[in-house]
């Protein structure tokens, strides 16, 4: 470290962290937050009391006291630099740090970001929430959603956040809190504004992308192995009871599509709402709906066909499994010291209280005994961004440092279950998420997206959120097949969105090229377009499942690979290509090394300009050679402009 006249620096290899005493380092203060949450979604303020900014320095023992209100400490181990902040007064409760950005330095990551990729130039704040209806406050919508229930969302609103950044620079910085953060990449400087203390920043400054991948997942935790059976077909969607289920099952297997697993939401029951055609939260299968499941299981299993569910840490108030767990004392209490009921789309529920260590052993419990005892080989684990800051929870702890916390407790339930139960061959699902999910989760849905073309909350919105999750160290990720947010009935005209046949079919073809393909018939099935709703659309599903079938080697080579390293799946340009268009391009992207896919996200599309990065390039459907460098490319359906990179491996053998 250098002592100036005016302040310090301090060189970490290519970083220069500078203290000025008119732009210093360091800002300390206090604030009262407030947080209304309606629907998963919260309005945040701060009554902000004080901001002080720390020009005065002394140094003590290799600590640096700012005012004596801040001590700061910097630590290097293992080429990763640690910056640690205590305050010395215990009133203060609001830390911003300052750090340089140059002017050409782009930004990813803070977890799942659905409406910008690069997020210099923006405010993101990192808070567990719903995503939000239509996520853009200019559309209709979103401006609806926001009058009746205060559901809109905004573009930064996510399921999955994470306090964790990296730079075009080629580091990451990551700070270690569960509280409400914002980075603030408007200005030319960061400034990170953390509302709890003490708090450690770290910074790691990489001589590769594969070097910052490897040392990001090692701090912030790799997904459990998903098992292969996943790779080997669709996974359909269906619900309605057995009679429906065997039925699409056995028509589409007439059909030649090779189904790995039917996912029936519905397997313990459902319920009519406002809303859609919902579920009953009482995690044992109905036998109303599903007679005998266990059998039907068993049945589908010897054909190769897996069988997965659904499951929450909600519990439906009208179910035994609610009265159980009520009377155990293991709900989520309010300040009152009754139980929190949260009302979640149109009907109020309980949550299990995920701090009590017994309460997560009499889930962990439901799991392997209801779900994994009857043959289920997987299940969405929905839901974790509910929790209310003011709730009273057993561990003691205060909600709102929990609340970002909340999705990875959620997550560690699942993991363990399935690890007690030894079963390597069980996959789950999740949309939520924070610092340290990874670690407990195999595999992540991109969440409710609308069934439209939307840039901020429809099929386009998937590939941002995939290559941010990729960034963020999050590699085993996939969306509902056609969306889910289906708004049909209940709502003016001029907002209906139902899924069209073409959005299918585009949708379908980018899940071709993402790890697992799943579809979803959405929150009003009836409405909207399914897979099998014709015979095209059946001839076009089963041709995009072979095409991934046909990858599952190359997909299990990408798989090796970020284990082995971190580096995720589905890529950015940039982390193979240095040319500035590779820096913002947010909708085509790299799987693995050698294929490229630049897909189809606007409607009525026969052709498209595609840029290809320098290399030689195949395109897949013709055979044509193209170097780098902007074509115009056929795009009907079914042929999506998919390229090979004739120098790398071949994905699959001839």
């Amino acid at each position: 470290m250098e002592i100036t006249s005016s302040g310090f620096k301090l060189r970490y290899k290519d970083l220069m962290i500078i203290h000025q005493k008119d732009n210093p380092l360091v800002f300390c203060g206090s604030g009262k937050s407030n947080f209304q949450m309606s629907h998963g979604n919260f309005q945040i303020t701060d009554d902000l009391f004080s901001k002080i900014p720390l020009r005065q320095f002394s140094i003590q023992g290799g600590n640096i006291i700012f005012e004596n209100l801040i001590t700061l400490n910097f630590e290097e181990s293992d080429d990763l630099l640690q910056i640690h902040f205590e305050p010395l007064d215990k009133t203060l409760n609001r830390l911003w740090v300052t750090l340089p950005l140059q002017p050409n330095e782009h930004i990813y990551g803070c977890g799942e970001q659905y409406s910008h990729f690069d997020l210099r130039g923006k405010r993101v704040p990192i808070w567990v929430s719903e995503q939000g209806v239509g996520r853009n406050k200019k559309d209709l919508i979103t401006i609806f959603a926001d009058f009746f229930s205060n559901a809109g969302g905004d573009w930064y609103t996510t399921y999955f956040p994470q306090p964790t950044f990296v730079s075009s620079r080629m580091y990451f910085c990551h700070v270690e809190t569960s509280s409400y953060t914002v980075f603030d990449f408007t200005k030319d400087h960061l400034q990170i504004e953390i509302w709890q203390l003490p708090v450690t920043v770290k910074i790691y400054c990489a001589e590769s992308w594969q070097d910052l991948f490897a040392k990001m997942t090692t701090i912030l935790g790799r997904q459990p192995k998903i098992p292969e059976w996943i790779l080997d077909g669709a996974i359909l969607g269906i619900q309605g009871g057995t009679q429906i289920m065997l039925e699409k099952t056995e028509k589409m297997r007439n059909k030649g599509l090779k189904i790995a697993g039917v996912w029936i939401q519905d397997w313990e029951g459902k319920r009519i709402t406002t809303f859609g055609r919902q579920l009953m939260w009482n995690w044992q299968y109905s036998e109303e709906l599903y007679p005998n499941l266990p059998k039907t299981i068993e049945v589908l299993q010897k054909e190769d066909i897996r069988v997965l569910g659904y499951i929450n840490p909600f519990l439906a108030l009208e179910g035994n499994l609610y009265t159980e767990a009520s009377a155990k004392g293991f709900l989520v209490k309010n300040k009152n010291g009754d139980e929190y009921h949260v009302v979640v789309t149109t009907f109020p529920a309980a949550i299990v209280d995920l701090t009590n260590p017994l309460a997560c052993e009499w889930l962990k419990n439901v799991i392997k005994k209801n779900m994994i005892g009857i043959g289920l080989s997987g299940w969405m684990a929905d839901y974790g961004e509910y929790l209310p800051t003011d709730a009273v929870l057993y561990s003691g702890e205060s909600a709102e440092l929990v609340h970002n916390k909340f999705p990875v407790l959620w997550a560690k339930v699942n993991y363990e279950a399935v690890k007690e139960s030894q079963k390597d061959d069980v996959v789950y699902f999740m949309r939520s998420g924070y610092t340290g999910s990874a670690r407990y989760t195999p595999l992540y849905w991109n969440g409710d997206q609308l069934v439209n073309w939307s840039k901020d909350d429809g099929l386009a919105s998937i590939i941002p959120a995939t290559l941010s999750l990729g960034m963020s160290g999050v590699a085993f990720t996939h969306s509902d097949i056609g969306g889910y947010t289906t708004l049909a009935k209940n709502v003016p005209d001029m907002i209906k969105t139902v899924r069209s046949k073409e959005v299918f079919l585009r949708w379908t073809e980018i899940a071709a090229f993402m790890p697992v393909m799943r579809t979803h018939e959405g929150n009003w099935p009836d409405e909207n377009w399914q897979f099998d709703s014709d015979e095209e659309t059946i001839e076009h599903f089963v041709k995009m499942t072979e095409l991934h079938r046909r990858l599952k080697n190359y997909f299990l080579k990408c798989v090796h690979e970020y284990y082995e390293t971190g580096l995720p799946i589905i890529r950015p340009l940039f982390l193979h290509y240095d040319e500035p268009f590779c820096y913002t391009e947010q909708y085509e992207f790299l799987v693995g090394r050698d294929i490229l896919l630049c897909p189809v996200l606007e409607k009525d599309v026969t052709q498209m300009t595609v840029h290809l990065p320098d290399d030689l390039w195949v395109h897949y459907w013709t055979g044509k050679e193209y170097y780098g460098g902007e074509y115009r490319i056929p795009v009907p359906l079914g042929e999506p402009a998919f390229f090979i990179r004739k120098e790398g491996e071949k994905p699959w053998k001839d």
